[in-house]
């Protein structure tokens, strides 16, 4: 609130990207603007722009703990309002129909239903004296300067009104998410649109809630047939509140759970354990089967532009859109909202020369991870590097050596959780445990 990066910023969407921003650009900006087109405040159930909200969602490990930085207690809250929360080593992950022997790592996961999750962050970051949120307002496009090298505010207009107006804004951050406008007013003002990466996975997840009754879990927090291609079909089975628990499951390249509720429990059946199925066949269902689509994951590369408008900064999705059967999209935006307010609070200005790159270095790690999972499934497009085809030979030995090792399960989700790098999976020691326990 001090006002030393400008007077107002203005953050584009008002879904956890746009709220992790707002929160960091409060602390430096006298006056920070979200715009959201849906009515957000005081909703804890999945809104029409953001159908996705609805399915299974997850804050592990790294994410959970940038998210406690930025809310600092958070986590107590959620438990005291019935949110489950677990080790993540601690749950029952399958990998090619194998169960990965349970590891006691630390690492807390929160399994709330997104939509409370969200609403509850909301909450705090409107509680802010100098944040407002302005609902049911489109975002019609940025305002420029008169030589074009910055963009200066932003045109909107109220949903129920008819008049245009100006905001004008020190910084605009675009968290719109994966349907980010921004190439096209890049290239409407004069510059190149990024490149772009993508990986084709053809995904949908098809979701349920149903009654938790206690047997159903056997006391673990989440029941998760991780999809393999030997095994293309997955789920995620989890509590998400004190008598609620979820289920989605997933398939790709057109291979789609039904929204029936008969071939739903079908599909779960097909599933290569059986535990899924028994634990729902005769649970009371809360909703019906509600489906969404998910076509490829897409990394846009700003960082790489030579030259970019002043006052405009993506974020989260609007940057990289992962798979979401990965759980990294709460995580990323998480350690992008860090990464700027580490720069602010060192005096930094917010220039998207200086945080487009920072933000990139948030993405590397989590994209090498899904995307390079997603291309061991044959029927996936995209470039298979010899570095992909190696790691995911090894991998797929690393998850059966899991099966034996609970060491070996504790390293793994250090990764999965983005606590740890890929490469500390090669050192020797853990080497080793893989080369012991992961051979046929």
């Amino acid at each position: 609130m001090d006002g030393s990066a400008g007077n107002r910023a203005v953050v584009l969407g008002g879904s956890i990207t746009g709220l992790f921003a707002a929160r960091v650009l409060a602390e430096h900006f006298r006056e920070v603007l979200i715009v959201e087109r849906d009515r957000v405040l005081g909703v804890r159930e999945p809104r029409r722009g953001a159908p996705h909200t609805v399915h299974a969602h997850g804050l592990h490990a790294r994410g959970h703990l940038a998210v406690e930085e930025l809310f600092p207690g958070l986590t107590e809250e959620l438990r005291a309002r019935g949110i489950p929360t677990g080790d993540l080593g601690e749950m029952r992950w399958y990998f090619n129909a194998r169960r990965l022997r349970p590891a006691r790592t630390g690492m807390i996961s929160v399994t709330a239903p997104r939509p409370v999750l969200e609403g509850h962050i909301r909450d705090k970051v409107v509680d802010l004296p100098n944040v407002t949120v302005l609902e049911r307002h489109d975002v019609l496009g940025p305002v420029a300067s008169p030589d074009r090298r910055r963009v200066a505010g932003v045109r909107v207009r109220q949903r129920d009104g008819e008049a245009d107006r100006v905001l004008a804004a020190d910084l605009v951050v675009d968290a719109t998410g994966r349907g980010s406008r921004t190439p096209a007013w890049l290239e409407d003002l004069g510059y190149r649109r990024p490149a772009e990466e993508r990986v084709k996975v053809g995904l949908a997840y098809t979701t349920r809630h149903y009654r938790t009754r206690p047997e159903m879990f056997d006391g673990v927090q989440s029941i998760n047939p991780v999809a393999s291609p030997a095994h293309p079909r997955g789920a995620f089975l989890g509590q998400v509140g004190r008598d609620v628990c979820i289920l989605s499951l997933t398939g790709i390249l057109g291979d789609h759970p039904p929204t029936d509720p008969e071939g739903f429990l079908e599909f779960a059946r097909s599933l290569p354990v059986p535990d899924v199925y028994e634990a729902v066949r005769d649970a009371e269902p809360l909703d019906e089967p509600a489906r969404f689509g998910f076509a490829a994951s897409v990394r846009r590369r700003y960082e790489r532009l030579e030259r970019f408008p002043a006052g405009l900064l993506p974020m989260g999705d609007a940057l990289c859109s992962f798979n979401p059967v990965y759980g990294q999209g709460m995580s990323v935006a998480a350690l992008q909202a860090e990464a700027l307010r580490r720069h602010l609070r060192t005096g930094g200005r917010p220039l998207p020369g200086d945080l487009l790159p920072r933000f990139a270095g948030t993405i590397d790690v989590p994209w090498q991870i899904s995307a390079g999972g997603d291309l061991d499934f044959p029927g996936v497009e995209g470039r298979r590097t010899l570095k992909v085809r190696l790691g995911n030979a090894y991998i797929a030995r690393l998850q059966r050596a899991a099966s034996k090792d609970a060491e070996v399960t504790d390293a793994y989700m250090r990764v999965a959780g983005l606590m740890e790098r890929p490469e500390s999976l090669m050192r020797p020691r853990m080497m080793l445990r893989v080369l012991r326990h992961g051979l046929r």
